[in-house]
């Protein structure tokens, strides 16, 4: 967050950085998948994926509190659908990259709370 603690636009967020590093990883991941999978689960992951920070985005860009609690509940969502996505496991993926991603699902999933926690606090004052 930038040094007066407000963020100005969506891309100062470390979230949606985060977001963004994991919509990649799973391009490139889904790229390795069988030509069977291109509209079945690849598609499906791309979109869960991308998703995420699409909807941080969203959301910080309407300047409304509730608004934006709401999309950052979104792109949990899209987290859960990815992360249930990658742990099918259907061995397309070697299982270190599978952790890797899954790792990183996991420490946005940790700061999509804190930044709802600290809206919900930030909005009853």
């Amino acid at each position: 967050m930038p040094e007066s603690g407000k963020v100005k636009h969506y891309k100062d967020l470390e979230v949606w950085q985060n977001g963004m590093l994991v919509s990649k990883a799973v391009y490139r991941l889904t790229a390795r998948f069988p030509t069977d999978e291109r509209f079945g689960l690849t598609a499906q992951m791309r979109r869960a994926a991308v998703s995420v920070p699409s909807n941080i985005a969203e959301g910080q860009a309407r300047h409304g509190t509730r608004e934006f609690l709401q999309f950052l509940s979104h792109a949990g969502g899209s987290l859960a659908e990815l992360e249930t996505q990658l742990l099918l496991d259907l061995g397309y993926c070697r299982e270190s990259e599978i952790a890797s991603v899954a790792s990183e699902i996991t420490e946005i999933q940790k700061m999509l709370a804190a930044i709802r926690r600290k809206l919900v606090v930030f909005s009853n004052h």
